[in-house]
């Protein structure tokens, strides 16, 4: 039974930049965590409220607008020893399948394209709501959560401590908070 609420939203939408985030958490050192997110990137969405497994979503990031809050790690993962962004500089995300959990919860799958290398992701969504701005347009939000890792893309540098363990961790928590208005 479709939720007549969301039956409404069925459309297509653009990813809201300035109000979004595409962000990751990464161990460093085995000691703490350091997150980062990236600057420059678009995206649609298509939902379908009445058949929410019909909705979908594509996401391009420039590689390049990596930000970590600290100009010599960002140039090290834009890097050949990371990104290789001058040959790779763009990530991607396809979706493939979408499925609705109940209430807010809802889960999509795609391809997740890192470094030419293309496998698949799925990401834990939770529908925060909808609503028309101060300027007109409808508006809805989510929140998303997935784990990768990293080396499974080909992201294998690393160095080891000498108390053991390694620099860089190979599981990488990706978050997304995303708001999108719907085309007029």
């Amino acid at each position: 039974m479709a939720n007549p609420d969301l039956t409404a939203l069925t459309g297509d939408y653009a990813i809201d930049t300035a109000h979004s985030t595409i962000g990751f958490t990464v161990r460093h050192a085995m000691v703490t965590n350091v997150k980062g997110k990236f600057l420059d990137f678009s995206g649609s969405l298509h939902l379908d409220g009445g058949a929410p497994s019909t909705s979908t979503a594509s996401i391009d990031v420039k590689m390049e607008s990596i930000d970590t809050g600290s100009a010599d790690r960002d140039g090290h993962l834009k890097s050949a020893d990371f990104f290789k962004i001058d040959e790779f500089p763009t990530m991607t995300f396809r979706s493939t399948s979408a499925e609705a959990l109940g209430g807010d919860d809802y889960r999509i799958t795609g391809d997740l394209t890192i470094l030419g290398t293309t496998k698949p992701l799925t990401i834990d969504l939770e529908f925060n709501g909808a609503a028309k701005d101060p300027f007109g347009n409808e508006r809805v939000g989510f929140e998303g959560k997935a784990e990768i890792l990293r080396s499974e893309w080909g992201l294998t540098w690393n160095a080891a401590l000498e108390t053991g363990g390694v620099l860089v961790s190979d599981k990488i928590k990706l978050n997304f908070d995303i708001s999108a208005i719907k085309n007029a």
